[in-house]
């Protein structure tokens, strides 16, 4: 296991602040965002577990509650997706600015809903990001900003998740960057199967190693 540092982090603009976890391990090669869906946040299982596979990998990770608590109740803005996309550019604002990860690439980890937002993000400010990786994702929520992504993009998608199967096949052909689309078999939209998240660990570290070196 790579040692590494854990930082409770607040990310700060006017009113609005996000709680964040902020894991640094020893000489990082990059860091990659979460974007947590449907209400997730911070603390979700299955980000964390991708999250310390990251970190073995060599990268620092930042898991972000993207909206506040309030804002969490509110189900209209679990599917905002142009306010989470605003909230993971202050991430990135965030990160560029701050002495610990400021001279990392970046690269953006999206499930569900936040895998729309990651891929506006990164069509409306793509500078220093390396990548995105969607698990589980709605890229078709972003549908409008999938020509514009310039960053080299995963979807990964459940064998058993039909419907989300369809909407990442669409959004593939919409992508003009380099991409892939993986479909683990045998897994259904929360990848709960025994061994399948385990897959988009591994699938996810190899393409974050590959492009934030």
């Amino acid at each position: 296991m790579t040692s590494q540092h854990e930082h409770s982090v607040r990310i700060t603009k006017g009113r609005i602040t996000l709680e964040g976890i902020l894991r640094l391990p020893a000489d990082p090669n990059g860091v990659v965002v979460f974007a947590h869906g449907s209400g997730s946040g911070r603390l979700s299982p299955r980000n964390n577990f991708v999250a310390r596979h990251l970190q073995r990998d060599g990268l620092a990770t930042l898991l972000l509650d993207l909206l506040t608590e309030e804002e969490a109740d509110d189900r209209r803005k679990v599917f905002d997706i142009d306010l989470l996309a605003d909230r993971l550019l202050l991430a990135k604002d965030w990160l560029e600015a701050e002495p610990r990860t400021q001279n990392l690439g970046i690269g953006y980890f999206g499930a569900s809903t936040g895998a729309g937002a990651a891929l506006q993000a990164v069509a409306r400010e793509p500078s220093n990001i390396k990548a995105v990786v969607s698990r589980g994702g709605r890229p078709d929520l972003a549908e409008s900003y999938l020509p514009s992504v310039t960053a080299p993009t995963l979807l990964i998608v459940g064998g058993h998740d039909e419907p989300v199967i369809e909407m990442n096949q669409a959004a593939y052909d919409l992508l003009t960057c380099e991409k892939k689309l993986i479909i683990v078999p045998g897994a259904t939209h929360l990848f709960e199967e025994p061994g399948t998240l385990e897959q988009v660990a591994e699938h996810a570290g190899r393409w974050f190693q590959r492009y934030l070196q």
